[in-house]
């Protein structure tokens, strides 16, 4: 690639999305941001990692419960004036921030956390949505978890709500809307298949 590329994922549960931006980023060789967001934001907020997991890419939350987690003890928020924002926006802000940096400073694979919308205005970024049939979705969720086809498919509605509202709480376009997107991706094509494309519009945006 002669210009840097910032490659945001959205994804349907159970979609294989997670995958799938990790065999973009190692086609390309560039680093794949995901659960890694966490550790970044518990660094720079001081917030307790285990609480940011708890509420990740999530859009409401129990405040009483991050105070008596500990979530906020040192924290720099206090001191930067966010010490009354709920966690989740606490997040969301420092997350941003995050994914902002991240894209100025390299090329990367950024998973979720609604990055294609606060890169927005970044004319390096590809974004990207992948979904599947729900079907397909079960049967990765029942091979991978060792679950039930019905507590696959009650995960699977849980998880696309919760990102869904994280979503469309935070950005101004609406989760998984191909409005939203360069590209929308149907992963039953296969994992490779769907990963080879990304890699191809990245390389010729």
């Amino acid at each position: 690639m002669k210009d840097k590329i910032i490659i945001a994922i959205g994804r349907e549960f159970g979609s294989g999305g997670r995958e799938i931006a990790r065999k973009v980023s190692e086609k390309l060789g560039i680093k794949m941001y995901d659960k890694e967001l966490i550790s970044l934001i518990a660094k720079d907020s001081g917030m307790s990692e285990d609480v940011l997991h708890e509420v990740d890419e999530t859009a409401t939350n129990s405040f009483l419960y991050a105070l008596s987690s500990g979530a906020f003890s040192g924290s720099p928020l206090v001191a930067a004036g966010m010490s009354n924002l709920p966690i989740t926006d606490k997040a969301f802000i420092t997350c941003s921030q995050i994914i902002k940096d991240l894209a100025e400073k390299e090329s990367c694979v950024i998973v979720g956390r609604c990055a294609e919308a606060i890169l927005k205005d970044n004319k390096n970024v590809l974004s990207v949505f992948i979904h599947a049939d729900v079907e397909r979705r079960i049967d990765r969720i029942v091979e991978h978890e060792g679950i039930s086809r019905k507590e696959a498919l009650s995960v699977i509605k849980r998880a696309d709500k919760k990102r869904e509202s994280y979503h469309n709480y935070y950005s101004d376009t609406r989760w998984g809307s191909r409005a939203a997107y360069d590209i929308c991706i149907n992963s039953c094509i296969g994992i490779d298949a769907a990963a080879e494309i990304i890699r191809i519009a990245a390389e010729n945006k």
